[in-house]
């Protein structure tokens, strides 16, 4: 069905329009499995769950083509019965997941630390502006270069930025084979032997360590072919004595991880769960509790109690950020590692405001989602 002749995207440009002649906002909605994520929205609630169906996809050439309300559960049965995945892991937060969700959020679970994070996968993006104007920006090919890669602009923005209609993403076989070793150590071991580990010909493709301060469990996820695997973990094995895990074990641990559901995280919004992206050769935090470190230390989350201002000062000094990811602060402060906080970046705020004048020059989409 053409543009022009599908009825959900006129139902979705006059929603637009009709909202921005009112001075109203549009509140983009999917699955609703992460719209507890970014601060309080506001807005008319526009359903993309009707706009849902794969366009394309061309396995030998890596690229799937969706709508935004496509279920994220369908889209990678689609990708498995081709023996191909998205590799960054991301994760579902419940049975009602969709592509368009996913690409808001612009989370990834645990193979981004070694797999690059879901933008670095995003070929092509179809959206309608704050006009109700349908733009193409990339394209369904890795090597394309015509326009201004909009496109990447789209992870993270929980639809601030335009409504997301269909998007092309860059898929990868899935390996041959995989393998899950466990190490015990301390943190500040963990991060030295995970960042060592990956500066050698091993086949890593996701680290994670729960624990505290100076006792936890590394977990390795090896993937490959097999040979390539018994090689890496002969060595590690040798070096540190680690223990293999059964291969369904291991599936229930690395699912645990990337959809939070691990006893490490929090099942309740009362208990603050601190996000810190930093430098992965970074030391141990000096604070008391449990902490998870994912993709070579780089993503560490603390359970804890800290301020807003004590968690930046730290993110700050390992050269990163922090964000409360889930607490009972967050109603009131959830999203503040905005630009305007960091001087050092205060010229991308004058980018970001012209990208939003240019897409959203009413204001329809700026719920109050990001700041």
């Amino acid at each position: 069905m053409s543009e022009n002749t599908n009825p959900l995207l006129g139902h979705f440009r006059d929603q637009i329009i009709s909202a921005s002649s009112q001075n109203q906002k549009i509140n983009i909605s999917g699955g609703s499995t992460k719209n507890w994520l970014g601060d309080i929205s506001h807005g008319e609630i526009l359903s993309t769950t009707k706009y849902a169906g794969i366009l394309d996809y061309d396995p030998e050439e890596l690229v799937i083509t969706v709508c935004s309300g496509t279920s994220l559960k369908e889209v990678e049965e689609a990708l498995e019965q081709k023996n191909q995945y998205f590799p960054f892991d991301p994760p579902h937060f419940g049975s009602s997941a969709t592509v368009g969700g996913m690409i808001a959020a612009g989370l990834a679970g645990p193979g981004r630390g070694i797999y690059g994070g879901l933008r670095d996968y995003v070929l092509g993006a179809k959206i309608m502006d704050g006009r109700g104007d349908i733009l193409s920006f990339g394209g369904k090919v890795i090597k394309n270069v015509a326009g201004y890669d909009v496109s990447r602009l789209m992870p993270g923005s929980l639809g601030t930025l335009s409504l997301l209609l269909d998007v092309s993403i860059k898929v990868l076989p899935k390996p041959v084979s995989t393998q899950t070793l466990t190490f015990e150590m301390s943190q500040e071991k963990a991060i030295q032997q995970m960042n060592y580990w990956a500066s050698q010909p091993l086949s890593l493709s996701a680290t994670t360590w729960v624990g505290d301060n100076i006792h936890g469990t590394l977990w390795i996820r090896l993937a490959g072919a097999k040979a390539a695997i018994q090689s890496s973990q002969d060595k590690m094995i040798n070096e540190f004595g680690g223990q293999l895990i059964d291969s369904k074990e291991a599936q229930i641990f690395w699912q645990s991880i990337k959809e939070q559901t691990h006893t490490f995280f929090p099942k309740e919004t009362t208990e603050d769960l601190w996000r810190f992206s930093i430098n992965p050769i970074s030391p141990p935090f000096n604070l008391q509790g449990k902490f998870c470190m994912e993709w070579l230390g780089g993503q560490r989350w603390y359970k804890g109690e800290l301020t807003i201002e004590q968690a930046q000062a730290l993110a700050a000094k390992h050269g990163g950020h922090a964000t409360l990811f889930k607490g009972s602060k967050r109603p009131h402060h959830s999203v503040f590692t905005s630009l305007e906080q960091n001087a050092l970046t205060a010229p991308l705020k004058q980018v970001q405001d012209r990208l939003r004048l240019a897409f959203d020059p009413h204001h329809v989409f700026q719920t109050g989602r990001m700041p």
